[in-house]
Parts: structure tokens; sequence; C-alpha cells
């Protein structure tokens, strides 16, 4: 048994071995921002992640050790200072190996059921399993996290639809988050109909990943991707909503990238 079949079979957390965790954050710049000390939280908390969920492959896909702890790494970055009681109403992880097809079903304004597949990267189950492409998941770096995308989607799910309303801490202010959530969606759904409008080159222009566009649920989604992997886009371009998705994860990446980059400057 490979080690990560060892590790799912037991519910106690075993170390992750330290050449394949220093592999992990290599392959993962935005994880080297993290000070010592909290990437050492992280890599306890991917333990206990990795001891309380169950992988399965999909399509002859075999998980290892590797691909579990770098899903684990992302998935867990967004709970950081929250807990993994956040994924607590859910267990199974299923990888594919490259993009697959989900079956839709959608009602047109005359009431017919049209039937369609769509081709996906990921997908959230409500109280269900979580599913991934591998081929998507080891793109992550760039402002595009799959994994961290579906991880939005389970945590925005934990007080029903995915609607980019998460259950609030306490303190924060519910009207300050729809306002600041709301404001940056409807400005961006308007720079997406622009972009569009222009052409395929248009879109790739934009700083933020357009499907973001499509549901507030969805970008909620799409931002968190960029708030931990290009923080200091979405502070740009809607510093409102940087605040108040700071105050919800309890995380600051922009500070902690600056103060990175300012430490490998001396």
């Amino acid at each position: 048994m490979g080690w990560l079949d060892r590790l799912l079979g037991r519910r106690r957390p075993r170390p992750i071995p330290p050449p394949l965790w220093q592999q992990t954050v290599a392959r993962l710049p935005f994880l080297q921002w993290l000070p010592a000390a909290d990437l050492a939280r992280l890599q306890s908390l991917s333990e206990a992640f990795l001891a309380a969920k169950q992988f399965s492959g999909a399509a002859g896909l075999e998980v290892d050790d590797a691909m579990g702890v770098h899903i684990a790494a992302q998935g867990c970055l967004p709970i950081l200072n929250l807990g993994l009681e956040w994924y607590d109403d859910w267990v199974e992880i299923i990888v594919y190996p490259d993009e697959f097809v989900v079956p839709r079903q959608e009602m047109d304004p005359d009431g017919v059921v049209h039937e369609y597949d769509e081709v996906a990267a990921g997908q959230a189950w409500d109280g269900g399993p979580l599913i991934l492409s591998w081929q998507d998941s080891q793109m992550a770096g760039d402002g595009y996290n799959v994994v961290i995308h579906e991880f939005a989607h389970k945590l925005d799910m934990i007080n029903g639809a995915p609607d980019g309303l998460p259950p609030l801490h306490p303190g924060m202010d519910r009207e300050a988050w729809v306002a600041a959530l709301d404001g940056a969606y409807d400005d961006f759904l308007a720079r997406v109909e622009r972009a569009e409008a222009r052409g395929e080159e248009a879109l790739e222009q934009l700083p933020i990943d357009p499907y973001g566009a499509e549901h507030p649920g969805e970008f909620f989604a799409v931002v968190s991707e960029s708030f931990f992997e290009q923080p200091q886009v979405v502070a740009a371009e809607y510093p409102a909503l940087y605040a108040q998705l700071a105050l919800f994860y309890r995380q600051d990446p922009l500070a902690r990238a600056q103060a990175a980059g300012s430490s490998r400057s001396r």
C-alpha cells in the first residue's frame, strides 16, 4: 500500500513526508508567501484533511501520494484560519485525469426542459463529493485554481445553495458583504459583456476569469481563486470585496505576498 492509501485507512493523521511536502510547496508559488509558522499549520491541516477524506480516481486514474497532498494543500488554504470543521459535511474527492462531462438540464421560458452535456474541470455537490480534473488541478499559480474554486463552493454551500453568501462570522456585517459582492459582480458582468462584444482577445485580457460572470456564486468562487493567487488584482479592482474576503477567510494574502517579496529583495 502507498503512503496515501495507508493514511486514508486511518482516522488519526499521519505526517506528510518532508520531501513530498517541500515538493508540493515548490509547485505552488502562492504557498511560498506563507510565513514558516503558517506553512507548518497548513501542513498539519492537510494531514488531518487527508485522514478525514476519501480519494477516488475516475476513468482509470490512480490517485497517488503526490496528487492527494497537492489537492489537500490547496483545498486547506482557504480554511487555514477557520478550521477543518468547515469541511465536515462531505467526505469524498473524485479525481478525473482531465476535464469530464456533466449532464445538465435547463428549462427555457416556455417550460421546455433541455438536456445537454457540459464539459467541466470541477464540480461540488451539496453534501456530496467534490470532483476535480487532475490536469486542471496542476494549472494553479496564475490566477486559475480549480481546487480553490470548488472548495470555495463547498464553503458557500454550508448555509444553502451556492449564491456567493457563505456563513459569515459573528461581527461581520451582512449588508457590507452583500454590497461589496453585488457591486463587484454587477461591474464585472458589465465588463465581461463589453469584452464579449469586442471578441475573444478582449475576454482573455480581463484581470479575472470571465466565468465569474455566470452567477454570483460562481463569482465568489472565481474571486476566491484570485484572492489567494493574485491578491493584488482583487485589491486593485474591487477593494471593498477584498476587505470582505479578508474578513471571511481571516487572511490577507496581499500583505503576506508583499512581505515575502520584501524579504526576498533584501
